[in-house]
């Protein structure tokens, strides 16, 4: 995966070190507009972005007073306050992790880094209901965790609990996006530091921190926006966060109109959050070449390699290892029943075939996005990103709901369809793609898009010459990503399959509540199995470096 907006080598000194502050250069080609297909593309975008926030304000307006009552009273402002506690710690925790495990595996000499690295990504493919489960199966008076000690444990449950499983599944966004930041990071100005006289501890503050903080940013902008969003996790934590109450007034209640004004506060949230992020970015724009030399890997003394070891090793165990394990146990408690004759083969074709489409429609939907948002930014491609980050963070149920409503009145054959569940994957989704594409076209020298206008070629022929294949590396890890967040989502997948398609985290879930532990871990591992193929090699494509 490529990694977003690296500053170019920066000018200036701080205390007699090299200055890593941004560089700001030009991203809009000289005395060019985009064009107007390139707009109608956008729109067409935009339209499935817009239409569950549009049905969410249409239903707020039309019950005015309500939705005053219900945005303002206690139990609002307490989930609100609930949701942003979770939200910044899980945030906070998943950049830490993300970050150390990134330059552990890339910058130092500690052996199997390949590995390593593959084994920290892996927690990302596993659901964050899954990890979960696996915490609650593992704690509490009856867990492995008492079993293994003699000692009876509390159940991890509430806000410890969310915000673990939470973090496990969320600081892999990091730590990829900052991994690949990383091995684009020209070492000259680190050298230069360090022949000054500069310690590591400071080079790494000075230098390479600065370099890092719009890929910092970008992975835990998605950690944010995913904790807002998830249903999952929470839910089977007891933790009342937004998403969970959602559920409960869409589910339980005749009239929504409490569960859209939560909803439209949620993404209130979600739109702070965004400028947040923005606001750290800055309004620099950038661009970087591969650097011509890898950087001097850091040597670890024993001390330093036993703890970062330790470290890599306690973060893979509690997010792979022990859901892997409790999962395993639970096809082991299944009275021998064979495995295979556990999977719902069909289950596994529809997961395949969903998030396949999904991938392959985000990807040809973040292209527009990307190139209005980087070479012709303006108002208008500012808040066309911002809503694609806006949609990453609705909640799935809540955009079901919405596409149910409009489709029933308005689509008729396409209601319950396969064409319809995979434009909202692709529409929720598509933040993914969106930042990895842009990570790679802030890469990119405007001068090279700008030579072949200048050689003759329109504007759809330098997009499709010379644009995309320059940014296919984050193209195609974008659909990764989709693909792997697509198999594993739940909510919208319940409400928008057709009739008689199933996928995988849909079997495990209805395997989950009906006691039918085994079939659902079964489904559990073949999602895994799955999902760890594309995982594995987009870790390793990334890898420069040996083993």
């Amino acid at each position: 995966m490529t990694s977003p907006a690296l500053p170019a080598s920066p000018p200036g000194r701080v205390d007699g070190v090299p200055s890593a502050g941004p560089t700001r250069t030009r991203s809009r080609p000289i005395g060019r507009r985009p064009s107007a297909w390139l707009w109608v593309a956008a729109v067409l975008v935009l339209i499935p972005i817009a239409l569950p926030i549009g049905a969410l304000v249409v239903r707020v307006l039309g019950a005015s007073s309500d939705a005053a009552s219900v945005l303002f009273s206690q139990r609002t402002l307490e989930l609100l306050a609930r949701s942003a506690l979770l939200t910044a710690l899980v945030t906070l925790a998943a950049t830490v992790i993300g970050v150390g495990a990134a330059w552990i595996t890339v910058r130092t000499d500690l052996r199997g880094r390949t590995v390593w690295g593959v084994l920290v990504a892996m927690p990302l493919v596993i659901p964050s209901y899954v990890i979960a489960l696996s915490f609650l199966s593992a704690s509490g008076p009856r867990g492995v965790f008492a079993r293994i000690t003699g000692v009876a444990q509390p159940v991890l449950d509430g806000l410890p609990g969310a915000w673990l499983a939470l973090t496990l599944s969320t600081f892999p966004y990091v730590f990829l996006i900052v991994a690949a930041a990383l091995r684009r990071v020209d070492p000259a100005l680190e050298d230069a530091a360090r022949g000054l006289g500069a310690s590591q501890r400071r080079v790494f503050r000075t230098i390479t921190l600065p370099q890092l903080r719009p890929a910092i940013g970008a992975g835990a902008l998605l950690v944010a926006l995913y904790t807002l969003s998830d249903f999952g996790a929470v839910s089977l934590m007891r933790f009342d966060a937004f998403t969970r109450v959602i559920y409960a007034q869409y589910a339980g209640r005749l009239d929504r109109t409490p569960a859209a004004v939560l909803s439209l506060a949620l993404i209130g949230i979600a739109l702070i959050i965004i400028w947040a992020e923005g606001r750290n970015r800055g309004s620099a724009t950038y661009f970087s070449h591969r650097p011509k030399r890898t950087a001097t890997l850091r040597h670890l003394n024993p001390v330093e390699r036993a703890v970062a070891t330790f470290a890599l090793g306690a973060i893979v165990v509690a997010g792979l290892v022990l859901p892997v394990l409790v999962l395993i146990s639970w096809v082991a408690d299944g009275n021998g029943v064979a495995i295979v004759s556990m999977i719902d083969w069909s289950a596994v074709r529809g997961s395949l075939l969903g998030s396949s489409l999904a991938a392959v429609v985000a990807m040809a939907a973040a292209i527009p996005v990307v190139v209005l948002a980087v070479r012709y930014r303006s108002r208008a491609s500012v808040w066309l990103e911002r809503s694609v980050f806006v949609a990453f963070s609705l909640p799935h149920i809540t955009v079901a709901i919405a596409v149910v409503f409009f489709s029933v009145r308005y689509l008729g054959p396409l209601y319950q369809s396969l064409t319809v569940l995979v434009v909202v994957y692709a529409t929720v989704f598509l933040a993914q793609a969106t930042g990895s594409a842009k990570a790679s076209l802030l890469q990119v020298d405007p001068a090279v898009e700008e030579a072949a206008r200048g050689l003759g070629r329109g504007p759809w022929a330098t997009l499709r010459s010379v644009t995309v294949p320059l940014i296919r590396p984050g193209l195609l890890a974008g659909g990764a990503l989709v693909f792997l967040t697509t198999m594993k989502e739940l909510p919208a997948t319940l409400l928008l399959r057709p009739t008689g398609f199933d996928t995988l985290a849909v079997d495990i879930w209805s395997a989950g509540n009906e006691l039918l532990f085994a079939q659902a871990a079964a489904s559990a591992l073949v999602l895994l199995a799955i999902s760890a193929v594309p995982m594995y090699l987009l870790v390793v494509r990334q890898k420069g470096t040996p083993a």
